[in-house]
């Protein structure tokens, strides 16, 4: 009886044996035969290089690199925003695309000094951006956050947060001065992409009317155009 048990357990014994052997020889045999010859990083410039290469094991070949677990890896650094990696069969070179965050906005809480990425990731460091530290409480700093989310939701990038007043939050958008206060609505950020485009000359475009873009004209100042003084 106790034969009969101990035969099945010899035969699992016997084929995890096998498996693991197969798993080691083609993993040596992947590694002689396509091996990484070096790795390449592309629209870099907070990630160092060197980051990337200690996330990729010794001895790891084009077939057996755990690219989803690196970029898992490489995404916790804060500057990542997203990653992108390719094998090259024949080179052996291993491309890794990094799309970086930049700040964007650098607000003094009172007790904390902060830096954010558009996305409202809090970011080390201004990583060589050049902005003014703004003086903002909590409930404008989260206004500011959901308009910059509802922007990059819709394809606009936030260069800037420039000030902050009574009147809103003056930021820099492709180039041109936005004003925002409140919430922004979906259609209107839509529309605001095509009226930047008819309009590349207008001074500013103010988001403080609900569902609505008013555009003021290069000088500023007719047509009651808006203006926040700036503080900090």
């Amino acid at each position: 009886m106790n034969h009969s048990r101990r035969q099945p357990l010899c035969f699992i014994s016997i084929a995890i044996a096998i498996i693991a052997l197969a798993a080691v020889v083609l993993y040596i045999v992947s590694y002689l035969l396509v091996p990484i010859v070096g790795v390449q990083v592309e629209g870099d410039r907070m990630l160092q290089k060197k980051e990337v290469t200690q996330n990729i094991p010794d001895h790891t070949s084009l077939l057996t690199l755990d690219t989803w677990a690196l970029k898992r890896n490489l995404k916790s650094n804060p500057w990542v925003k997203g990653i992108d990696v390719t094998r090259d069969w024949r080179s052996g070179i291993v491309t890794v695309k990094v799309e970086e965050r930049h700040a964007v906005l650098s607000a003094d809480l009172g007790k904390k000094r902060i830096i954010l990425a558009q996305d409202g990731t809090e970011l080390p460091g201004l990583g060589g951006a050049n902005l003014k530290t703004l003086k903002l409480d909590r409930s404008r700093l989260e206004e500011i956050v959901k308009a910059g989310k509802v922007l990059q939701r819709n394809g606009i990038g936030l260069q800037s947060v420039d000030a902050s007043g009574p009147g809103g939050v003056r930021a820099s958008v492709r180039g041109h001065q936005v004003i925002f206060a409140g919430e922004l609505g979906r259609n209107q950020v839509q529309a605001l992409g095509d009226i930047m485009k008819k309009n590349p000359r207008a001074g500013v475009f103010d988001l403080r009317s609900p569902e609505r873009v008013v555009v003021s004209p290069p000088n500023g100042v007719s047509n009651g155009s808006p203006s926040i003084p700036p503080n900090g």
